[in-house]
């Protein structure tokens, strides 16, 4: 399993031939203007939730790719009713896919298109593919609700936000890795804008301190599992 970052909440997976990209938002990100979203593949796209800095390239991506877009059940309707190729799921909810099983788990956050329409209740995603399971968080608060994860499902990675203001810190990011009985995490969320800035060395020492690993990858770099 190959993980890419594209920058704020955009991840790229890759297992065997299938690609999955979750929560798009690159084009509007001056920090990732060297991503070309032209040339990325998309089997799948999962959006955590509606906010438009998830959902601003799904549209261009998935009309190139002809991508199955995975998500709650008003979001992905909200593609479908568009056109495009879609797979509708709720909280609680598991599916098998051709690269895995995908379980959406709550989020504590908001959801609404850009302009302003009900997007849902927000959520992460559980995956479990290839012998490795990762969990991506999407935009959420710390919540107990992440020690329902391991009582099912054994981590070999978490992607976490770490940015503050609008999700969770680093400090809550450490007691969620805790939930999540995962001390391997991938930061996200983080340095976009002014708003989530974040002190680079400052975090990784914390979770350092705290035995786990944090990683703060630079755009377009990836890890292996």
């Amino acid at each position: 399993m190959k993980i890419t970052f594209y920058g704020h909440a955009c991840i790229g997976i890759e297992v065997n031939d299938t690609h999955i990209l979750v929560d798009p938002f690159i084009t509007g990100n001056p920090k990732a203007a060297h991503i070309d979203i032209h040339s990325l593949k998309a089997d799948f796209i999962l959006l955590t939730h509606a906010h438009q800095d998830h959902i601003l390239d799904v549209e261009a991506i998935a009309k190139r790719t002809e991508a199955v877009i995975v998500s709650n059940y008003e979001i992905a309707s909200h593609y479908g009713n568009k056109g495009f190729n879609y797979h509708p799921m709720n909280h609680g909810g598991r599916w098998d896919f051709e690269f895995g099983t995908v379980k959406y788990v709550n989020a504590i956050h908001t959801s609404s298109f850009p302009d302003g329409s009900y997007g849902g209740q927000p959520g992460g995603f559980v995956i479990e593919g290839e012998h490795k399971n990762i969990y991506i968080a999407g935009d959420t608060a710390l919540t107990m609700d992440m020690k329902l994860i391991p009582m099912r499902t054994k981590l070999d990675l978490a992607i976490l936000p770490i940015g503050s203001n609008f999700t969770m810190d680093v400090d809550d990011a450490i007691i969620a890795s805790d939930f999540i009985q995962c001390d391997k995490v991938l930061g996200y969320h983080f340095d976009t804008f002014g708003y989530i800035e974040i002190n680079h060395d400052e975090a990784k020492r914390k979770f350092f301190d705290k035995g786990k690993d944090l990683m703060l990858l630079e755009i377009g770099a990836f890890v292996e599992l």
